[in-house]
């Protein structure tokens, strides 16, 4: 596939506005991801604008998995800004630590929970897509292609990421550097190009977090 195919063909038949409504989204998705390497809580505003945008762009697109997690990421960044607030003691930085036992353990029954609850759905989307019709509808996970299922996994992963981030634990840059790694030739195949490059950005920033956050916590115990 050439640059023309991925960045050009798919938006032939695109308005200028579901153009901008992409890169909008993409724009403060990285802007999120930035402030979240700074520990800023900046994180969640621009994450909200983010999430809401790709709200609706995954759900036109049949990724029901990925809309969900957008509408939950909408709901967390909620509860992390509020939770941030309080843990903040200049209302904008907060301090980071590993997850606990108990937190990990939570973190993967949250993982299960949510493959199974995502699958549920993709078993029911034939009846959504029918506008909530039984009439000809076939229920079954029969219409899933590679992408859906990858779709089910990250949604799972992402979910953990989100949670652990609200509670300022440094593994969710764990979660987020994986997820996104998959979600490159996912986008890929649903011929979003400008979103497949800010997976390619979100991982590197993930990965440039993780450092960050390690590299806070290590001075901070040093002191």
């Amino acid at each position: 596939m050439n640059l023309y195919d991925l960045f050009v063909k798919p938006y032939e038949n695109y308005s200028a506005g579901q153009i901008m409504l992409e890169a909008t989204g993409t724009v403060f998705g990285i802007l999120s991801v930035y402030f979240s390497i700074k520990k800023n809580i900046w994180v969640y505003p621009t994450g909200i604008i983010s999430t809401l945008i790709y709200v609706y762009i995954l759900f036109n697109f049949g990724l029901l998995g990925d809309c969900m997690i957008n509408v939950y990421y909408t709901a967390m960044s909620i509860y992390g800004w509020v939770l941030w607030s309080k843990n903040s003691n200049d209302n904008i930085h907060v301090e980071v630590s590993w997850a606990t036992k108990k937190e990990r353990i939570f973190a993967a029954a949250l993982f299960f929970l949510s493959l199974a609850l995502v699958t549920l759905i993709y078993y029911y989307k034939p009846y959504i897509d029918n506008h909530f019709s039984m009439d000809g509808t076939h229920l079954g996970l029969y219409h899933l292609d590679w992408a859906n299922w990858l779709d089910v996994i990250t949604t799972s992963i992402f979910l953990v990421g989100m949670w652990f981030m609200a509670k300022q634990r440094i593994d969710n840059w764990i979660f987020w550097i994986i997820g996104d790694f998959i979600c490159m030739p996912m986008m890929i195949f649903k011929e979003l190009g400008i979103t497949s490059v800010q997976y390619l950005v979100f991982t590197i920033m993930a990965i440039l977090g993780y450092l960050n956050w390690k590299k806070s916590l290590k001075e901070k115990n040093i002191q």
